[in-house]
């Protein structure tokens, strides 16, 4: 996504953009080898502040991030399903 200024994170795996309503989803997604899925999750939402506060002042659109985060072993967070369903419009 272009913007006016350079920032460290700016290509999340996937963008959803709902011209209809208003919206812009920015996924990203990674699969873990250990159990650090928590973690992981708040580093991934943090990561892509500076981009969301970007989007929002430039395409004037509400936006957020969906982590979707996976351990080896299919431990997710507790907060997976909220996101997904966020995702799937049933939000």
């Amino acid at each position: 996504m272009r913007n006016n200024r350079t920032l460290p994170s700016n290509k999340p795996d996937i963008i959803i953009r709902d011209n209809r309503k208003g919206t812009c989803m920015l996924i990203d997604v990674a699969f873990l080898g250990d159990r650090n899925v928590i973690k992981k999750e708040a580093e991934k939402i943090l990561k892509y502040e500076d981009l969301i506060i970007e989007i929002k002042r430039l395409r004037n659109v509400k936006a957020k991030v969906i982590p979707v985060i996976i351990g080896a072993t299919g431990t997710n967070s507790k907060t997976f399903r909220q996101y997904l369903s966020n995702v799937l419009g049933k939000a």
